[in-house]
């Protein structure tokens, strides 16, 4: 029963953090630097961005082997199509064709994904299954280079965001703005959220043993 919420805890993480970024990428104020290399590289190549997320984070999972010697992590294969999968879906059924009139319109539908991609995160981060491939890309180059993880996740965005402006990606005042409040706004929600799913899986836990 725990591991059903575990799951359960985790998928709808996914499905809200999901709809955040299309929300973000939708607004056009300037996505995060890993959402605009995958947008700029749709735009160049072709594909949809959701696919593009599975072959970049199936990129990322050959490099976090190497960097932490390890060997590939194929659970993350999961995670990177399930994201892949709902930013495809989310973009085919509501914002398709749909974009936010003038300036005002933009800003409220950008920082509100903001506050959509902080509580997907909170809750997909609660049951502590495999990371994304760039939250372990993020680990791997503090280990490698024996940085803070805050050093390691700036290095991780700037290769993005390089990779992202050569590809003529959506880079705008935006992505500043969601490069530094991202964090902030993942800790304002962790709390009551962590606080929430530790009581579900001990509610869980006890109805099994009374069971």
């Amino acid at each position: 029963m725990s591991l059903v919420y575990r799951f359960l805890f985790f998928l709808i993480g996914l499905m809200i953090l999901t709809i955040g970024i299309c929300m973000t990428i939708v607004a056009d104020f300037g996505a995060g630097a890993w959402d605009a290399l995958n947008v700029a590289l749709t735009e160049t190549f072709g594909l949809s961005i959701g696919r593009w997320v599975m072959i970049v984070g199936a990129i990322l999972i050959v490099v976090n082997a190497f960097l932490h010697k390890s060997r590939p992590e194929f659970l993350a294969i999961g995670i990177i199509f399930a994201i892949g999968s709902l930013i495809d879906l989310w973009m085919s059924l509501f914002f398709k064709g749909w974009e936010p009139s003038g300036l005002y319109g933009q800003l409220s539908m950008f920082l509100a994904g903001i506050v959509v991609i902080g509580i997907g995160a909170a809750i997909y981060l609660q049951p502590k299954f495999p990371l994304n491939p760039i939250d372990s890309l993020m680990m791997g180059i503090k280990k490698r280079l024996n940085v803070s993880i805050m050093t390691a996740k700036t290095i991780g965005e700037l290769i993005a965001l390089i990779l992202a402006l050569v590809f003529k990606g959506p880079i705008g005042l935006g992505t500043l703005i969601i490069t530094f409040a991202i964090g902030p706004v993942i800790q304002l929600f962790f709390p009551p959220l962590e606080k929430l799913y530790k009581k579900l899986l001990a509610s869980a836990e006890k109805r099994q043993e009374i069971g």
